[in-house]
């Protein structure tokens, strides 16, 4: 089985407010990927003591050890005790009401010998490969559907769309969110690799158009997370009257990018005669 992982800072003056793990449990019988995308707080606040990255540490961290302890446990149920362990750890000093309490994008595999679970809340993009190489593309796509008026002021964003019907979810204090993810389950044996990106690093695809999403999961499949992440980096200095950037505050975001190429699953045997 070969996987890698990438992450790098949107900026040197900033921490990485990105999450990613790789889990593959002693068995030796599945795993499980999960990639986080916090979200930058404006500067006015968010109603508490810790910081984007403390929670996606903290979020993430749960969701990589109870996704393989818990194998047998819906997604949708992983995704919403991690979110409550993480609450009850603030909740006591913070204001978690607060509509910026620290939150985060979530895109999650879970593998076993039989099947590929996976969940995507918000825009962090999850693909999967099939033998045949074809790539599906498993989206929450609710943010990208809005009118860009909807997204004028992060004022406007909190009051109207930001974990409300009608707009957009992301993880934050409430469990009950996790019931919003775009979720599903794949035959294992439909799947030959995964890989999953914050949008930072999916920018190579949905701001500069390099490719669409099987084009990308081939450039990281052949030449590695890094590779991909440097293109965009580099795309983004070429760009500089930020054209590509229309209504985007950040001229570099936080790029991670995690792929797994899983082992082909085990078949049973036939007694010897």
């Amino acid at each position: 089985m070969r996987t890698e992982l990438v992450s790098v800072p949107g900026s040197a003056n900033r921490p990485n407010e990105d999450f990613a793990s790789v889990g593959l449990p002693g068995c030796g019988q599945g795993g499980s990927v999960v990639v986080l995308d916090g979200v930058t707080p404006p500067a006015t606040g968010t109603g508490c003591l810790h910081s984007v990255p403390w929670y996606t540490a903290r979020l993430g961290g749960a969701l990589a050890e109870l996704t393989v302890s818990l194998p047998d446990v819906p997604l949708v149920e992983v995704l919403a005790r991690a979110i409550a362990r993480t609450a009850n750890a603030h909740q006591a000093t913070c204001d978690l009401s607060h509509p910026r309490t620290p939150q985060a994008t979530v895109a999650v595999a879970r593998w076993s010998p039989a099947s590929v679970d996976y969940l995507v809340l918000s825009d962090s993009a999850l693909l999967a490969e099939a033998p045949d190489g074809t790539v599906t593309a498993l989206l929450d796509d609710r943010l990208a559907r809005l009118p860009r008026s909807a997204l004028a002021t992060d004022a406007l964003v909190d009051a109207t769309v930001r974990n409300r019907e009608g707009g957009f979810f992301t993880a934050a204090a409430d469990p009950s969110v996790a019931r919003r993810a775009v979720t599903g389950t794949l035959a294992r044996e439909e799947v030959r690799s995964l890989a999953a990106l914050t949008d930072g690093a999916a920018r190579w695809v949905e701001t500069f158009r390099e490719g669409d999403w099987a084009d990308c999961l081939g450039l990281v499949r052949d030449r590695g997370p890094g590779a991909l992440v440097e293109r965009v980096r580099e795309l983004e200095r070429d760009d500089l009257e930020q054209r590509a950037f229309l209504g985007r505050a950040k001229a570099h975001d936080d790029a991670t990018v995690v792929y797994a190429e899983l082992a082909a699953p085990a078949t049973a045997t036939a007694p010897a005669p």
